[in-house]
Formats: C-alpha cells, sequence, structure tokens
C-alpha cells in the first residue's frame, strides 16, 4: 500500500474524520493504492476506462459499459436497514441488528479489494449551502472506476464537501466492495451479496455488485434510505423517490412547482422531461428539476414546503424512450455529452447504440451489432425474440444535459412546493385525475399507491401491487412512524400543498387501447390541478377527490372520443369499494399507523358508500 498520509495530503484531503475512515477500509479491504477524486479528474478517468477496456466509445462523447449477466439490477432481497433498535424494524425494510451485519460485511469486504486501487470520493448529495446540505456529504470508497465515473455524474464530488464540515464526523461512510462477480452464487441459497444501510450510524456497506442501483452509495443508498432515517431522526425533512418539475405560465409571469411518486412503469421520469404539448407552448413550459428523488423540508421563515434534488444526474432507464416517448431524454445523451449507456446493444464499428422501444423497427443490418451480453447479433436464429439490449438498460447523465434544465436547479435555497402527486399504472378504477385538499387524505392515498399486479408480482387479478409513496423499496424505518413523520413534516406549512392522483394508463375493455394520450398532454390534467389549488375551477367532488369537468380541462389539440373522455373523468364505485377492501388489508400489516390515516380511510369508505 503506497503511504496513504502523502497520497491524502496531496489530494487536499484535510478531514481528519474522513481520514480515519480511508485508513479503516484501506486496510480491512486490502486495496494496493488509494486514490482520492475530485470531479475535475473525470477526463483522466474516462480515458483510462477505455484503455483498460472498463468503457467503450460510442461516438464522439459518449460511453458504453457492459456489466456481468448477474449483475444488472437492484436486488431488493439483498437489501437491508441495519440499527441497533428492533423498533426500526418494518415491513419492507428488511431490518436486521448492526451487531449481525456490520461483522458479516467486513468480513466479506476483509482482502476483497487486493491487488486493486481504492477510489475515494467524496460527495454532496445537495445543492451547496442548502439547508438540508449537513445530511448530504458523504464519502463513497469503491474498488471500481466505473463507479467513480458514475458517481461524478450523479453527485457533486469534489474534497471541499467535506473539508470544511462544522462537524467533521457528520458524513455518510459509503464502502463499496464489487466481490469476485462470477463466484457469489447470485440468486441461490449461498448467496454473497448484501446491500446494508447501517442506518443510525450513517455507514453504508455494499458487497457483492458494480451495477448502479447497488454500487452508486450516494443515489439509492444515501439520497432515500439514509437521507429518509435522518430526516425522521432530526424531525427536519423527508428522502422520498419523487420527481421534481417546475410550470412557468408566461402569460401570468407565475411558476408552479410539481413534484410526486410513482411506481416504477407508471411515466415518471417522461413525465419529469416532458415539454408543453404545441397547442400550449405559446403559454406554458415545464422546466425539469429531477426525475428520481427529492427531499422535502419547510422553510421556518416562509412556512412553505421546500423541495430539491439531491442528485446531479439522471440514472435513466433506456426501454422505450424515444423520440416520442421523452426526446428531452435523448437530447440529453446526446453526442458530446459524456454520458455512459449500460447494457443496451451496442456496434463497436460505428459507436451506435440501440435499445427495445429507441425505434420502431430493429437496425436492419444485424453485422456488427453486439447485444447486451456481447454476443454477435448476427449469429443469431431468424426466431430468436431476446432483447438486443437488457430491460434494465440505463443511462447516466448530468442534470446540466437535459434541453429542459431549470436554470435554479443548483440553487441552494431549493424551490416551494405547490403540488404533490401521486400516479400508478392501471387500466381502470384510477380517473385522469382526482386531487385532495386535505393533509390527512394526501398522506393515506400516498400510502395506498400502487400499480397493477403482473402473474409474476402478486397474481389476483383487481389487486394492485402497493407501493406507498413510491418508496416501498426503500423504506428506512417502520411505515407507521413514516407517515406520522410525513404528517408532521409537510403538516407544519402554512401554505399547504394541494395532493392529487394521477393515471395515465386507462384502457378501453373492449380493445385495449388507452383512453388518454398521454406523454406531453399529460401537463393538461396538472394545469387544472394548479387552478383547482388558485380557486379558478371548481371540479366535481367525488368521495375519492375532486375530479375536473370537462369543460375545465384545457384539451385544445387533443384527439380523443367524447365516450373516452367520459370514462376518464368518471369513477366506478364498485370497483373502488372492491379497493378500499384491500386498502384496509394494506394498512393494516403496518404498526402505530397514526389514527388520522384510519380516520381518513373510514371517511372515504363512508363517502363511497353513501354515494349515489
Amino acid at each position: 500500500m503506497a503511504d496513504l498520509e502523502a497520497v491524502m495530503d496531496e489530494a487536499g484531503l484535510t478531514n481528519p474524520k474522513v481520514r480515519e475512515f480511508v485508513k479503516e477500509y484501506a486496510e480491512l479491504t486490502g486495496a494496493e493504492r488509494i486514490e482520492v477524486v475530485n470531479a475535475s479528474d473525470d477526463r483522466r478517468l474516462l480515458d483510462e476506462a477505455v484503455a483498460a477496456g472498463e468503457l467503450e466509445k460510442a461516438g464522439e462523447g459518449r460511453y458504453y459499459s457492459r456489466s456481468y449477466h448477474k449483475d444488472t439490477a437492484r436486488s431488493e432481497e439483498r437489501t437491508i436497514v441495519a440499527t441497533s433498535d428492533e423498533k426500526d424494524r418494518g415491513v419492507y425494510n428488511n431490518w436486521r441488528h448492526s451487531s449481525e451485519m456490520k461483522p458479516k460485511l467486513h468480513d466479506l469486504m476483509r482482502g476483497a479489494s487486493a491487488g486493486k486501487t481504492m477510489y475515494v470520493v467524496p460527495y454532496l448529495m445537495a445543492p451547496a449551502g442548502n439547508a438540508l446540505a449537513p445530511w448530504a456529504a458523504g464519502v463513497e470508497i469503491t474498488d471500481t472506476r466505473t463507479v467513480v465515473l458514475h458517481m461524478i455524474r450523479m453527485a457533486r464530488v469534489g474534497v471541499q464537501f467535506v473539508n470544511d464540515l462544522e462537524d467533521p464526523g457528520h458524513f455518510v461512510k459509503a464502502v463499496h466492495v464489487t466481490g469476485d462477480l462470477e463466484n457469489l452464487g447470485q440468486g441461490t441459497d449461498g448467496d454473497k451479496r448484501y446491500f446494508v444501510t447501517v442506518a443510525d450510524e450513517r455507514t453504508i456497506l455494499h458487497f457483492g455488485s458494480s451495477y448502479g442501483g447497488n454500487a452508486l452509495l450516494g443515489k439509492i443508498a444515501h439520497g432515500l434510505r439514509q437521507g429518509a432515517y435522518d430526516g425522521w431522526a432530526s424531525k427536519k425533512f423527508l428522502a422520498e423517490q419523487y420527481m421534481l418539475i417546475g410550470i412557468d405560465d408566461k402569460e401570468t409571469g407565475r411558476r408552479y412547482h410539481i413534484c410526486g411518486g410513482f411506481p416504477s412503469a407508471s411515466g415518471k421520469t417522461n413525465l419529469a422531461m416532458m415539454a408543453a404539448p404545441d397547442a400550449l407552448g405559446d403559454r406554458y413550459h415545464v422546466s425539469f428539476y429531477g426525475d428520481d428523488i427529492a427531499w422535502l423540508w419547510v422553510e421556518e421563515e416562509s412556512g412553505k414546503l421546500y423541495g430539491m434534488n439531491p442528485e446531479y444526474g439522471v440514472f435513466g432507464v433506456a426501454k422505450d424512450t424515444n423520440e416520442n416517448t421523452n426526446p428531452n431524454a435523448l437530447a440529453s445523451v446526446g453526442h458530446g455529452t459524456d454520458c455512459i449507456f449500460t447494457n443496451v446493444a451496442y456496434n463497436p464499428t460505428t459507436g451506435e447504440v440501440w435499445w427495445e422501444g429507441r425505434t420502431k423497427e430493429k437496425p436492419r443490418d444485424r453485422h456488427g451489432w453486439l447485444d447486451w451480453t456481447g454476443s454477435p447479433v448476427a449469429d443469431r436464429k431468424d426466431d430468436d425474440t431476446a432483447p438486443w439490449a437488457h430491460p434494465n438498460s440505463r443511462f447516466t447523465t448530468t442534470l446540466a444535459n437535459v434541453p429542459n434544465i431549470a436554470q435554479d436547479y443548483d440553487a441552494p435555497m431549493g424551490v416551494p412546493i405547490d403540488a404533490i402527486i401521486f400516479g400508478g399504472r392501471t387500466r381502470d378504477r384510477e380517473p385522469l385525475i382526482r386531487a385532495i385538499t386535505d393533509l390527512a387524505e394526501g398522506v393515506y392515498d400516498g400510502l395506498t399507491l400502487g400499480a397493477e399486479a403482473t402473474s409474476a408480482a402478486e397474481g389476483k387479478e383487481g389487486i394492485l401491487r402497493y407501493d406507498p409513496m413510491s418508496n416501498r423499496p426503500f423504506m428506512a424505518y417502520g411505515e407507521g412512524d413514516y407517515a406520522r413523520h410525513y404528517l408532521d413534516v409537510v403538516g407544519a406549512a402554512t401554505d399547504q400543498p394541494i395532493f392529487a392522483h394521477v393515471n395515465w394508463f386507462q384502457r378501453d375493455a373492449e380493445d385495449g387501447h388507452f383512453l388518454w394520450p398521454g406523454y406531453r398532454d399529460n401537463l393538461r390534467p396538472l394545469l387544472w390541478l394548479l387552478q383547482l389549488k388558485n380557486g379558478e375551477v371548481k371540479g366535481r367532488r367525488t368521495a375519492v377527490g375532486i375530479i375536473p369537468t370537462e369543460e375545465e380541462l384545457d384539451l385544445e389539440g387533443v384527439d380523443i372520443a367524447p365516450e373516452d373522455l367520459d370514462r376518464i373523468l368518471s369513477i366506478d364505485k364498485a370497483r373502488w369499494q372492491q379497493e378500499m377492501g384491500f386498502r384496509e388489508e394494506h394498512l393494516a400489516q403496518f404498526d402505530r399507523m397514526p389514527e388520522e390515516i384510519w380516520e381518513a380511510h373510514r371517511r372515504v369508505a363512508a363517502e363511497l358508500d353513501s354515494e349515489v
């Protein structure tokens, strides 16, 4: 091992507690050398990764990586929240005692980085100077160079973010050791992978993967699990899997901000990056702040609920991203953006990349194309329908590359939140939008958020896979305590946000076509929601929320059949009464659920029963 002290001195890393942390894990993992990383090292690291064959060039200023074929996604069943208090156990957080998990992870990591470079990545998951910056500083140690390159795109990276902490020890200690990916027993009884957040010690220990969601520890592990626990322990903030957008009304000069949670495959990234439809583009502009995480707090002086995106980039799913669904996403990974593609199809001769949904048809000339496993597509049999790109293939790019990025995306203040929305993919039951003006009912609605079950999930017709606040895989403590904390944080705001539930995915029962055009037109129900909050429209009250009337929605330029519009602006009472029973079973799983949530449930159920 090179002289640790000299390396840290040369890199300008002065925080004594960080230096102690680096020494401890350099010794434990047995790394041959260490390197302290700043964002300015990006170009050199890219060149080194290409020279080492870890990345390949995908045209000018774009890069391609391929992961081990059993290491392509988050592994929820191997993901654990550990603390020293069993009261932190929840239904979803796979709680274990820290006295069990820390020694287990240390044993797995011992000597596992022998012969490798240990990269030290100081980072900040917040705009510098933000009110929540004290909980946003961290240091990730990793033995994989491509992880460093992704971290530089997803977080603010540099020694300055940890050198001047008010409390030198108040940073998240994050350790990522890849392990021998070919011999970890992924998915077997002998699986050696563990992804552990020791939340009450602000320590993250991940072993056995180099995939982003398991290896970029500033993102989900810190940005969601640790952030959520810190927000609860401090009683100051919420860390949510929410997108965050701004809407400018150029006619009135007003700007609004909306955040919200959507389970997987429910349109969150496309909504976050959307442009206004052509018919409304002269008046409205949509600004992108983030597509995946938002931290929320009440700004004491104004009494308003504020939000910010702790991330610095986008780690997006490539599948079905195209000029129609998300042109801004495509532009954000264009040539010269220094983006990184992972597990898409790749043509090393031309530098082209492709994934299912990128174009209607696959590239006509198969020669030269490699699928996500690196196998030549031209060698496939004609009837081979296996995807060219992995369904969870990704692109990683910085926020600044997104064409409609908000001008104030990196401002320390954050932005005031006008509305919180939830949306799950459901073919019936949920109308286009229903607004909720009561805090407890809004939180209740978020806790019962769900998307349609698949045969691989619940397997029961009509039952949703519930995903509270779209945070199911990222819960850090008990769900009842989480609900209490959410009520307390948002309830402290003097100017309450309006809540809503949206659904772009209703289908016709006979031919299966989508009733609402979606994509850019999804701005229209959001504009109605803001008008409702302003008192400019009244809507139609139902037991489950306020629904727009046909006259209140701006439908200029929308091609929708009258019967389809009527369907998405109505409530199926029988379906909802069935749903209330499922919701009661769902909520009954959770200890210490606040009485306000149960009262909201009973109120909605009673109003449904009495509704004509």
